[in-house]
């Protein structure tokens, strides 16, 4: 029996309603950013403990502004923490829709494949029988394993 994880019908205007939707939040924040994979690799990163220590620090300087020097955006700090804040709730609530979009198209894709597995050897036992032989050797090609073209010597 095959598995059956999730039944689930979406229709054309469903896809157009979410698409919609994205394009909204898309044009309600058009200051969004995007950034190359080494770029954000090379960002320091502001996780729970920096953002306790960077909102103490931020908080330091704006009560004691005789010890900022003038080349310190501190202005430009606390209008970007501001906009972290704002940004925070979105982030996550996406954040959470992501993660049951990414549940729900793996567990579509496990359904369908546990049926074509379960289909593709009915047609390994069978199939020559109705004529599929070639349809079965076709479809072998997913399984098929790549050679390599020398084998490497072993490392010593």
């Amino acid at each position: 029996m095959s598995q059956n994880l999730i039944t689930l019908i979406v229709s054309d205007e469903q896809v157009a309603a979410a698409l919609a939707g994205l394009a909204q939040i898309e044009a309600a924040l058009p200051g969004l950013i995007s950034l190359e994979p080494g770029e954000r690799r090379s960002l320091m990163h502001m996780g729970p403990k920096s953002e306790v220590f960077a909102r103490q620090t931020l908080r330091v300087l704006e009560q004691n502004p005789q010890i900022v020097p003038p080349s310190l955006d501190l202005a430009g700090a606390g209008v970007d923490l501001q906009a972290f804040d704002r940004l925070q709730p979105v982030q996550e609530r996406m954040q959470r829709l992501l993660t049951r979009l990414e549940d729900t198209t793996a567990a579509l894709g496990s359904d369908v494949m546990d049926v074509a597995l379960d289909g593709y050897n009915q047609v390994k036992l069978s199939g020559a029988a109705h004529g599929l032989e070639a349809l079965r050797k076709e479809l072998a090609t997913r399984w098929a394993k790549s050679r390599r073209a020398a084998a490497e010597p072993p490392a010593g």
